[in-house]
């Protein structure tokens, strides 16, 4: 496997304690010289891809309006007007109005706000915490990889979204527990997809020479492997964070995400939902294009990243 520090392992090559000659510096100037070219390409290979370029319009387009969707919207995406109930999609609203006179568009835009809140932040929650019990279980190995697994076995034997629904149901909805129990659930799959890694790598040159230099057991894990192991880890947190904008969305479709009348696309989609079959398509059709263009662009833009970064 060829990651992104790949090339710049923690350099076994000669003992940090050894004084350095002029063969070794110019060896190590070497080595950061090519680390530096294989960024370079990478980051050249990611501008000349159109899946990458073209995911990554789609999930600025969110951000904007996540971010400053309240000063552009037409109307106030909470404010209901029972004159303007069920209206289909015109000039006047461009998405059509919901059952108690919301502007569709409006909210579409607006809803975005809080799943780009938590999404990202329970992903990199999980992402911290998956990578660390991968490390720790590839590093150490032995009994503490056995139990640790069968816990980790135990959790993902069933579906994300249930195990995710059973801890919110037992705590309650809020913020602060979507980003706490999606993190925990990632943080799982994330640890199998890293001791992977770091299984790999631990029978490398390197880490037997940091070993013979008695580092530490942290050291050892993550300054010596951890940078050999970051391309897995970054695709793996963009594969997660589609994950996660899927999971808050259908948590608020089941009624345990963010609560109305906060404009959320998974909780417009299920209180819209029973209008389908007298015709008022366009209330539920587009909070789930929504959902759908996101997680779409975060995929497209995680395969660009596989591609580039495991090679």
């Amino acid at each position: 496997m060829t990651g992104i520090g790949h090339l710049s392992p923690p350099l076994g090559a000669a003992p940090t304690n050894a004084p350095a000659d002029s063969s070794s510096v110019g060896a190590a100037g070497a080595l950061d010289v090519s680390v530096k070219r294989v960024r370079e390409e990478q980051f050249h290979q990611l501008l000349h891809s159109r899946t990458f370029l073209f995911g990554s319009l789609i999930l600025l387009w969110w951000v904007v309006c996540a971010i400053f969707g309240t000063s552009f919207v037409p109307y106030n995406a909470t404010a209901t007007n029972i004159l303007n109930t069920n209206l289909a999609p015109s000039v006047g609203h461009w998405f059509g109005t919901n059952d108690v006179g919301n502007d569709v568009f409006s909210r579409v835009i607006v809803g975005a706000r809080d799943i780009l809140e938590i999404a990202p932040l329970a992903t990199l929650l999980g992402t911290a915490l998956g990578t660390t019990i991968g490390l720790a279980q590839g590093y150490l190995g032995g009994a503490f990889d056995m139990i640790v697994g069968r816990i980790v076995d135990a959790f993902l034997s069933l579906p994300t979204v249930i195990v995710a629904f059973i801890f919110v149901v037992a705590v309650g909805p809020s913020t602060a527990t979507l980003v706490l129990v999606i993190g925990f659930v990632f943080s799982l799959i994330i640890a199998r997809t890293v001791r992977t890694a770091v299984l790999q790598e631990r029978e490398l040159d390197y880490i037997a020479a940091a070993r013979l230099r008695g580092e530490s057991v942290l050291h050892m894990m993550f300054v010596e492997i951890l940078p050999n192991v970051l391309g897995p880890i970054i695709v793996e947190f963009t594969v997660r964070l589609g994950y996660a904008i899927f999971t808050i969305a259908t948590l608020s479709f089941l009624g345990f995400g963010v609560q109305l009348p906060t404009p959320d696309w998974g909780a417009d989609v299920a209180s819209n939902y029973p209008y389908l079959a007298a015709g008022y398509w366009w209330e539920t059709l587009f909070p789930a294009l929504a959902i759908a263009s996101l997680v779409i662009a975060i995929n497209l833009i995680g395969d660009a990243l596989e591609a580039v970064l495991i090679q």
